[in-house]
C-alpha cells in the first residue's frame, strides 16, 4: 500500500446572470443588447453568431435586416460574424445534426469563450443551442432571447441545456447558466395561441408549489390569460420567472445533485406523453395534463381534498387545457406508468416525486402506488374524454 496521503481541495464557483425585460430588443432606440456585449469586454468588438428559431423569422420577417442594422449601427462594439436559421419546436432537439450545425458555425466564425452566441426561439431552440455552446471549447457564452411565453417564463430562465436521445427527452445537457437573458414582449404578439397558452403551465406549476397568492391571481385573470390581455401576461412572466430564479439561486441545489426537484412538478407524466405523442403535445400542454394527474392521485391518496382539485381543474379549463390524456390501449397505459421509473433514473437516486399538500406548499413522495395512479390516468381520461357529436339524422 502507498504511504501518501490522499491530495485533496475544493473550491467555489460564483454565477452571476440577469434577466432583461425588454421590448422591440433591435430597434436602433434602445441600446440593451449593445450595453450587454459592451459591459462584457470594453476594450473592443466581440463576435457574435445568432442562432434564430425559422419560425420566428417566419412571423417576424424584418428580423434578420434589423439584426443586421443594428450590428452594424453598433459595429464599434459588435461584430456580427453569420445568422443561421434553425427549425424550431421539439423535434430540433431530436435531429444532431442541428447540434452538428452549431458546432460547424462555431468553428468556422472562429467563436472562442471571449465570443457569443445568441439563441433566438422558442425553449426548444434555446435548449440546443445552449447545449451546443456548452460543448463547444468546454463553453462559449450565451445569450438566450426567449420568444415564447413558456421559454420566458421558465426554460430560458434557468441554467440546463438539453437534446433528446435515445428516446428519451433531455438525455443528452448541460448545467450552463447563460451570460443574460433577455425577454422581449414583442415576439409574444405573434404566437399562436395554443403557444400562448402553453406556457401558462408552469406558472401554474410554480404557484402551485410555492405562492398561493400567485395562484389567486392566475384564478382571478385566467380568463383575461386565455384572451392573450398582454398586461396580465407580462406579470405572470416577470414573476413565474423571479420565483424560478429564486429557486435556482437560493434552492440549495442549482445543478440538481440531489434528488428533489419540486420545479418538475408534473413532469414525469408530461415528459412521456411528449414521447409517447411524438411530441404533438406542446411542453406545457403535457406539464398541464401531468400536473392534473398527479393532483388527481393526490386526492385519491388523500393528500389533497376534492375541493381543492375541482378547484385548480377548473382555472387549468378556463386557461383552456385540454386534460384528455391521449392514451387509447392498455399497453399504453402501461407505457405511461413506466415514465416514473424512466423519470428516477434520469435523475438518479432515490424516487422523488413532487406533489401537493394545499395550494402553495410542495410534498415530495418517495413511493408511487401504481394501481392508484393508474386509476388517476382511467379517471382523468374519462373526465376529459372528447365529446362525440350525434347526428341529427
Amino acid at each position: 500500500m502507498s504511504h501518501y496521503k490522499p491530495i485533496e481541495q475544493s473550491f467555489k464557483v460564483s454565477y452571476e446572470y440577469k434577466l432583461h425585460f425588454t421590448e422591440h430588443v433591435f430597434s436602433s432606440k434602445n441600446p440593451l443588447f449593445k450595453d450587454i456585449i459592451e459591459g462584457y469586454n470594453k476594450k473592443g468588438k466581440v463576435k457574435v453568431l445568432f442562432v434564430i428559431d425559422s419560425g420566428v423569422q417566419e412571423c417576424h420577417p424584418n428580423l434578420s435586416s434589423q439584426i443586421s442594422s443594428y450590428c452594424k449601427a453598433n459595429s464599434s462594439v459588435i461584430n456580427l460574424t453569420e445568422q443561421m436559421e434553425i427549425a424550431g419546436g421539439e423535434q430540433c432537439k431530436n435531429d444532431y445534426q442541428n447540434v452538428e450545425r452549431i458546432l460547424k458555425a462555431i468553428n468556422d466564425n472562429k467563436i472562442c469563450r471571449h465570443s457569443f452566441v445568441v439563441a433566438i426561439g422558442g425553449g426548444a431552440i434555446i435548449d440546443m443551442v445552449g447545449y451546443a455552446a456548452a460543448i463547444a471549447h468546454r463553453g462559449v457564452k450565451l445569450i438566450r432571447i426567449p420568444t415564447t411565453v413558456l421559454s420566458q417564463n421558465d426554460s430560458a430562465v434557468g441554467v440546463k441545456n438539453s437534446f433528446n436521445i435515445l428516446g428519451k427527452k433531455n438525455f443528452l445537457g448541460t448545467f450552463a447558466p447563460a451570460h443574460a437573458i433577455i425577454n422581449d414582449n414583442n415576439f409574444l404578439t405573434t404566437l399562436h395561441q395554443r403557444d400562448w397558452i402553453s406556457g401558462i403551465a408552469e406558472a401554474v406549476k410554480v404557484a402551485l408549489i410555492k405562492d398561493e397568492t400567485f395562484f389567486k391571481f392566475i384564478e382571478e385573470n385566467s380568463t383575461r390569460l386565455q384572451a392573450r390581455e398582454m398586461e396580465s401576461m407580462e406579470y405572470l412572466i416577470y414573476r413565474c420567472a423571479e420565483m424560478h430564479m429564486e429557486h435556482i439561486a437560493q434552492g440549495g441545489d442549482p445543478f440538481e445533485s440531489g434528488s428533489s426537484r419540486p420545479l418538475d412538478f408534473g413532469h414525469w407524466a408530461a415528459h412521456k406523453l411528449e414521447y409517447m405523442t411524438n411530441y404533438q403535445l406542446r411542453h406545457g400542454e403535457a406539464v398541464a395534463i401531468g400536473m392534473a394527474l398527479d393532483l388527481v392521485y393526490a386526492n385519491f391518496t388523500g393528500l389533497i381534498d376534492k375541493d381543492t382539485l375541482d378547484r385548480i381543474l377548473i382555472v387549468l379549463e378556463q386557461i383552456g387545457f385540454n386534460l384528455h390524456i391521449p392514451i387509447e390501449k392498455d399497453n399504453e397505459l402501461d407505457e405511461l406508468l413506466n415514465g416514473i421509473q424512466e423519470f428516477r433514473e434520469h435523475l438518479g437516486g432515490e424516487l422523488t416525486i413532487t406533489l401537493i399538500s394545499k395550494i402553495g406548499a410542495k410534498h415530495d413522495v418517495h413511493e408511487i402506488d401504481i394501481a392508484t395512479m393508474g386509476k388517476a390516468i382511467i379517471w382523468l381520461k374519462e373526465k376529459y374524454k372528447p365529446q362525440v357529436s350525434k347526428s341529427l339524422c
